[in-house]
């Protein structure tokens, strides 16, 4: 039987605590939501002690708050400020080291074998976002080994999602709030008068090895009800959406629109939603040295189109301007993105709009140049 046929099962918590064991037993750090430092954020578990029971967030452009829940559920809150792709495509790593002496010089590469990581918590719309960058980072002949290490050696447990935040709008992007694919195990949290418990889907071999050391039971006919309500409320609850047709040449055919100066007298290019965002995947280099010229290293670290120094070639910045370093990460985003990776490069988790300092919001902006040219009745 495959795993896309296999039935549904039933776990109760202390499943899940049996899966955080199983999974640390076989030497994979699990990683999973946490509260810390205000907000609801990935980092390594323990136990189920650790998930953040009875959390939720409220998310507007700009605004991030955690409030209680009137109930004790694990997963009822909308991603955070930090995403997976901390883990598999490190913010800053080390590539070489250099050393000299009187006997010479050595250079190291560093090649150490990576961590194993299992994620549990994963988004339907994080799910889409890293596939999306194992297209960009793996799908062609010139791979990061680094990422491709830690990608495969991954186990991800996704968790599809009961409700969506102010800034969620993954249904118009066709990437939630259902997972469909791309997981080992994917779990629906269900709460009601029957109790605390999640449904349990296999989606691989590696997941239905863990699955089958945990004590389950079959799904019902309530537990699929309740599975499909949960979903289709957090479909409904979507506070922001965005059309996607003809978006690619909408863009592409309206470099010079007055909007991008309207967003740049506001944007600080603080490169916020950059950072927070799951498929961006810029980094740089940086050399470093000793003042005796002794010892020198190599790092890689994460970069941004919004800094002054990311368009830097021989003789300047090719993107001098706010106007232009936006106008760049967004029309790459939603539209050259496809031209060279053949997909949107926009999961709609909404966390550029949360956390931006001023609150600017690519849905917002999307609209506002494709209003103003159906009115002008320009290029669409």
């Amino acid at each position: 039987m495959s795993p896309e046929k296999e039935v549904s099962r039933i776990i109760d918590q202390n499943g899940l605590q049996q899966l955080i064991a199983l999974l640390r037993r076989a030497g994979y750090n699990v990683v999973g939501p946490t509260v810390r430092d205000g907000a609801i954020i990935y980092d390594e578990i323990a136990g189920i002690e650790d998930l953040p029971s009875g959390w939720t967030d409220r998310q507007e452009a700009g605004v991030y708050r955690l409030e209680r829940r009137d109930d004790d559920a694990f997963f009822g809150f909308n991603v955070g400020p930090s995403s997976w792709k901390r883990f598999l495509q490190l913010p800053r790593r080390r590539l070489w080291r250099a050393e000299r002496d009187e006997n010479g010089s050595t250079v190291t590469v560093d090649e150490d074998a990576p961590p194993k990581y299992a994620f549990i918590g994963v988004r339907s719309c994080e799910l889409h976002a890293i596939a999306i960058q194992d297209r960009v980072l793996t799908g062609s002949a010139y791979q990061d080994n680094s990422y491709a290490q830690r990608r495969n050696a991954a186990v991800i447990i996704a968790v599809n999602c009961g409700q969506a935040g102010g800034t969620c709008f993954c249904a118009s992007m066709s990437t939630g709030p259902k997972a469909s694919s791309g997981f080992d195990l994917c779990l629906t949290e269900l709460l009601d008068e029957t109790g605390h418990r999640f449904m349990l889907e296999v989606g691989s071999e590696t997941g239905r090895a863990f699955a089958d050391d945990i004590v389950t039971r079959r799904t019902n006919d309530a537990d699929h009800r309740a599975a499909d309500a949960a979903v289709a409320t957090a479909t409904s609850q979507m506070g922001r959406t965005l059309d996607t047709v003809g978006v690619k040449e909408l863009l592409q055919q309206n470099q010079d629109h007055p909007r991008w100066d309207d967003v740049a007298e506001r944007c600080l290019t603080c490169a916020n939603c950059t950072i927070v965002c799951p498929t961006c995947f810029c980094t740089t280099v940086e050399d470093t040295s000793d003042l005796d010229g002794s010892h020198a290293e190599r790092w890689q670290r994460w970069d941004s189109c919004f800094t002054l120094d990311h368009s830097y070639i021989h003789g300047g910045q090719v993107r001098r301007w706010v106007k232009s370093r936006y106008r760049q990460w967004m029309t790459h985003k939603l539209a050259h993105w496809i031209d060279q990776f053949g997909t949107s490069g926009c999961v709609g988790c909404g966390r550029c709009i949360t956390w931006c300092p001023v609150g600017i919001d690519i849905t917002e902006e999307t609209a506002a140049i494709r209003d103003a040219v159906a009115h002008e009745g320009g290029s669409a």
